[in-house]
């Protein structure tokens, strides 16, 4: 897969990352506590799993490039505080829930989740088995800073049942941790890598980051050569967003350091390179994954689907998600909790759900979000298998995209026919520009828009 630098450069502008769509800035206060609990109480009888989530906002440090609903802080005791409302939020909606539903996913993640001392990690997963019915088959996993980690958290998880691990690296290179607040020798990452595969977790995903300051072609592949060395089971390569209009703490990153648009691509074609040669398969969305992963025989079997974790394989699941700033949905709404601590032991407090802002989706919105998941997850569009679930007459329904999507053909990022949409080899890097033609919402005029991170 070789990649143009004008292409980069064209198609590098802001946009969604569609974790969701509608995407999370269209949420409103309008829809609050009491349309939450009326959607749970309307949807314990429709035969759909669960897949649980569980925020834990706090990390010992602050990371510079960090985009998440975090608190940094060394004391612990925010923590047991945290956990006592995070119980409480959690026994008020397994009241609500069909005890005969089953949790088929649970993910933690945060912030950092093993910031909680190993005992509390055992704790917190036993309260929740105890309110919860989790499939012996669940997928299970959970975010792990490899700083201030012990073996004995290592095992706190696996006595837990978690079955996944994802474990946060972002780059080896000295300066480059400097530079963005996050020291951790590769020392310390092997390991941490290590005492996983010892403890028994067969699927372990590394996450890195590219386009943090100071990152060069030379430093990348020194970095690539050490992972492929270790052998993830899984990766995800995560593009810097720099939105310091969002996110303050990301002007600590000296802008002048950040890498070229040509270092970027350099990079970009650097990662696909690599991995591609280390046996790696490219899903789209900066994922990576060996050959024989569940997530790849997942998009091979067209049964891939895209959530607030990233890819999955669950589809058929509402997500219930605990903790302040975590986001719940169920077919047909989006709500998200407080992001203030104050506020979240506040509600809980008093017995209420926490709940911030939401949405209920139309059916055009689920129309769109399907052509949008289809595009991430399958890397291609049946246009008569969707017009007919649908009831629609693709071609006109879609024009104004097709037009857009025409463009994207000449680039060769799509290859259109009177049958299909099919996303092409180059065309998986570009996977949030080809989805961004069936989003209404981007085509709305207003004041207010929000801004996202560019796309590349």
């Amino acid at each position: 897969m070789q990649l143009a630098a004008s292409l980069l450069e064209k198609y590098s502008k802001a946009g969604p990352r569609y974790t969701s769509y509608p995407t999370a800035p269209y949420f409103t206060d309008a829809f609050g506590e009491k349309e939450w609990l009326e959607e749970i109480k309307q949807t314990q009888d429709k035969g759909r799993d669960l897949s649980l989530y569980v925020h834990i906002p706090f990390c010992d440090t602050l990371c510079y490039y960090c985009g998440c609903n975090m608190v940094a802080t060394r004391n612990y005791n925010r923590a047991t505080e945290y956990l006592d409302y995070l119980f409480k939020e959690i026994d008020q909606v397994a009241a609500l829930t069909n005890p005969g539903r089953v949790a088929r996913q649970l993910h933690w993640g945060g912030g950092t989740p093993t910031y909680l001392a190993p005992d509390d990690i055992r704790r917190l997963f036993a309260h929740i088995a105890s309110r919860f019915a989790i499939a012996a088959d669940a997928e299970k996993g959970c975010e792990v800073d490899p700083r201030e980690l012990s073996r004995e958290h290592v095992k706190a998880l696996k006595d837990a049942g978690f079955n996944r691990i994802s474990l946060g690296v972002q780059d080896l290179n000295d300066t480059v941790q400097k530079a963005v607040n996050r020291v951790q020798p590769e020392s310390l990452i092997r390991q941490v890598y290590g005492w996983m595969r010892e403890e028994g977790f067969d699927s372990i995903n590394m996450d890195l980051m590219v386009g943090l300051p100071h990152q060069t072609v030379e430093t990348y592949r020194e970095m690539l050569d050490k992972i492929i060395d270790m052998g993830p089971d899984r990766l995800a390569v995560f593009n810097y967003a720099h939105v310091p209009w969002m996110k303050k703490n990301q002007k600590l990153i000296v802008e002048a350091d950040l890498p070229s648009l040509a270092t970027r691509l350099e990079l970009q074609q650097l990662i696909l390179d690599k991995l591609g040669a280390a046996g790696y398969v490219y899903i789209g969305m900066d994922h990576f994954a060996k050959p024989d992963d569940e997530i790849v025989k997942a998009q091979q079997s067209k049964t891939l689907y895209r959530n607030f974790q990233g890819y999955t394989t669950h589809k058929n699941c509402d997500i219930y998600a605990f903790g302040a700033s975590s986001i719940s949905q169920t077919e047909d709404v989006f709500v998200q909790n407080v992001k203030k601590l104050s506020d979240y032991y506040r509600l809980v407090g008093e017995g209420r759900l926490p709940t911030e802002r939401g949405l209920r989706v139309t059916n055009e919105d689920k129309l769109r979000r399907d052509a949008i998941t289809r595009i991430m997850c399958d890397l291609e569009l049946d246009k008569a298998s969707f017009g007919r679930a649908w009831g629609i007459d693709f071609d006109k329904y879609f024009a104004d995209a097709l037009v857009e999507l025409k463009e994207m053909e000449v680039d060769g990022l799509v290859a259109l026919s009177p049958e299909k949409v099919v996303v092409t080899q180059v065309g998986r890097f570009f996977l949030r520009n080809i989805a961004m033609p069936f989003d209404a919402y981007l085509k709305q005029q207003s004041a207010d828009k929000p801004r996202f991170s560019r796309t590349l």
